[in-house]
């Protein structure tokens, strides 16, 4: 039925949502950000489901755009680039919504888009040896329309630590910033979650939903004008010259003309 991620349900109503693009890192394309956007959508109708697992194949979780998409956004006009951002936009609000707990199993690096999917979690729980990046300034862009939901996660103090920089952080730093619940080796990954699990399935399923959405409606604002901001945004940043240079450079694998060697 998807083209781009797995979605499988157990017995007890645990669903799995995995991200199923292993040879790309699980990069989001045009298409996983539409299958993603069903998922949420079939998951939230489906009274059978008591708790949704999000994952991704492979030693990723999500590498951020997948290029193809972004080459596709380089050669855009501002209604395109703003209709796909919206896109994404959207699918992010729908699983940061969904009426079920959202437990992210973060397994390998998570990069730009991968720190959004990560950020609309109830809970994330990491392997000790993933890698995490907002790294979108290495390309003359911002994290635009993942910044609500980044900044929802870790507040904004934590988030000035990495949101500018680009660099890459351990999941031990993930943890301090308050973007992962829990760092476990590799063979505690999967007990690590179903630890998360277990308890909702002997929570009220009404109740659950109904104190998630309360939390979120006392947490920062998402609405609609502030997703348009975000959208406005990276449009613009796209037009300037900085991300002109920033994903040719990338596109032509060298360095931007405003890189130096440290």
């Amino acid at each position: 039925m998807f083209e781009t991620i797995a979605l499988s349900t157990d017995a007890r109503g645990v669903a799995t949502l995995t991200l199923s693009r292993e040879d790309k890192h699980n990069s989001m394309s045009a298409q996983m950000i539409d299958d993603l956007t069903e998922a949420a959508r079939q998951l939230a109708a489906d009274r059978s489901v008591r708790v949704v697992v999000l994952t991704g194949a492979g030693t990723s979780f999500c590498a951020g755009g997948d290029l193809a998409w972004m080459r596709a956004q380089f050669d855009a006009d501002r209604a395109t680039r703003i209709a796909e951002a919206r896109k994404l936009a959207l699918m992010l609000q729908a699983l940061n919504e969904l009426p079920k707990p959202l437990i992210g199993r973060i397994q390998g690096q998570a990069f730009g888009g991968g720190i959004g999917l990560m950020s609309v979690c109830d809970v994330a729980l990491a392997g000790a040896w993933a890698k995490f990046g907002l790294t979108e300034t290495r390309l003359g862009l911002i994290p635009a329309t993942i910044s609500p939901y980044v900044l929802a996660r870790m507040g904004e103090g934590n988030a000035r630590r990495v949101f500018m920089s680009a660099r890459i952080f351990s999941a031990e730093e993930a943890r301090e910033l308050g973007l992962v619940s829990r760092v476990v080796e590799a063979d505690e990954l999967d007990e690590a979650v179903e630890r998360e699990v277990k308890p909702y399935l002997t929570a009220a399923p009404g109740a659950v939903a109904a104190a998630k959405a309360l939390a979120r409606s006392l947490g920062p604002a998402i609405s609609d004008a502030v997703i348009a901001e975000t959208v406005e945004k990276l449009a613009d940043c796209w037009e300037a010259p900085e991300a002109r240079e920033g994903i040719a450079a990338f596109f032509d694998r060298r360095k931007p003309a405003w890189a130096i060697d440290a």
